[in-house]
């Protein structure tokens, strides 16, 4: 082999080792370039990666956000389904308790009529047999065509009806009262208990007039119309029983009869109603004093034509009235000072020194500040404070 050859051979391989290392070296190179790759992104990259974390995110919150809600609409839509059954339960109950009460009432008022052997009632017509008896009572004229010759009653002798009154709890005989007089009485009071229950919540013997006649008059009938006097003291009557049953019927609406208000609202009522008994007694025996009266009648015919400041004045008059009131030391020596009868003296001084009196005074202002609420005035200046 010469010297050409052999040196061709040569130059040949390192060609070829020459080009293997620059191949090895450049797949090195394209590694380490991926590598670097890897190692760090742009911030656009990153960016649009925290945006998508922060979407989802805000997609998790808002379906746990939605199942929260829905799971609290279905639990109050739950608890409203169950108050309105409890209420519904409660004002069963409460409408069939009424009706055994009455009916116990009912049955306990013809056996009691049975036993004193009363006529029956109609139920229907009770108000208008309450009237017409009303009438007789007032005129007495029919009364007398109802007796004897001996002044006997229709099938009764007079130990009949002194038992009768008794049963009753009457008197059997009062001072310079003849037969007809007693029999008027038994028959006034019998026809009470019947009406007690039309009446209101105050029984009375005053028959009830309907709401559309119970508007008052200004004046007041003088002593000797005993008729038109006696259909005074039913509208007054009659007005105030309203008053205290819708008062009694709201109470029983509210909801709040074991909170405090609610007891304090019922006590307020009851007390009123227990404190007007002795002025329904007045109106039934025709014993009201006028000025008493007169005042009383301003009060009603302000408060039906809804004039409750104006009502509230005439109470305000009745109550403190006109006279001086004494301020400070009024007895400053042991000796009798001049003029010292006119701190007590004067119009209406003294009305309300009588507990009853200002008692009753006391209910007719709570049941000016209950009508106000019930039927609230067209202006409202003339609401009381």
């Amino acid at each position: 082999m010469d010297f050409a050859s052999l040196m061709s051979q040569e130059i040949s391989k390192a060609k070829s080792g020459s080009t293997t290392s620059a191949a090895t070296s450049a797949s090195s190179s394209s590694d380490q370039q991926q590598q670097n790759n890897k190692k760090y992104i742009s911030r656009r990259e990153a960016e649009e990666a925290r945006r998508a974390a922060y979407l989802a995110e805000q997609k998790r919150l808002e379906e746990d956000r939605a199942a929260r809600a829905a799971a609290k609409r279905k639990r109050e839509e739950e608890a409203a389904q169950e108050a309105r059954a409890r209420e519904e339960k409660r004002r069963r109950l409460a409408e069939e308790a009424r009706l055994r009460r009455e009916a116990k009432e009912a049955e306990e008022e013809r056996a009691r009529r049975r036993r004193l052997g009363l006529p029956e009632v109609p139920p229907v017509a009770a108000g208008e047999q309450g009237e017409e008896d009303d009438k007789k009572v007032d005129e007495g004229d029919d009364e007398e065509e109802d007796l004897g010759e001996d002044g006997v009653g229709a099938g009764d002798t007079p130990e009949e009806l002194v038992k009768k009154l008794r049963a009753l709890g009457e008197p059997a005989v009062l001072f310079g009262e003849d037969h007809a007089a007693r029999l008027r009485r038994y028959r006034k009071v019998s026809r009470g208990g019947a009406l007690a229950a039309a009446a209101g919540p105050i029984a009375t013997t005053l028959a009830p007039v309907e709401e559309k006649d119970m508007k008052v008059s200004d004046k007041i009938p003088p002593a000797s119309d005993k008729k038109a006097r006696r259909f005074l003291f039913r509208q007054l009557a009659s007005y105030f029983n309203m008053i205290l049953r819708e008062w009694e019927l709201a109470l029983a609406r509210e909801d709040n009869a074991d909170t405090f208000a609610g007891q304090a609202a019922r006590n307020a009522m009851v007390s009123s109603k227990d404190s007007m008994r002795p002025l329904f007694r007045k109106f039934e025996q025709d014993d009201l004093d006028e000025s008493i009266l007169e005042a009383v009648v301003e009060i009603v015919k302000a408060a039906q034509e809804r004039r409750y400041v104006d009502a509230n004045d005439g109470y305000l008059r009745l109550s403190i009235g006109k006279a001086a009131w004494p301020i400070g030391v009024t007895m400053v020596g042991i000796h009798e000072r001049s003029a010292r009868e006119k701190l007590h003296g004067g119009e209406r001084g003294h009305i309300m020194g009588s507990e009853v009196t200002r008692k009753y005074l006391q209910s007719i202002k709570r049941c000016l500040t209950f009508a106000q609420v019930r039927w609230p005035p067209e202006d409202i200046r003339q609401l009381m404070g």
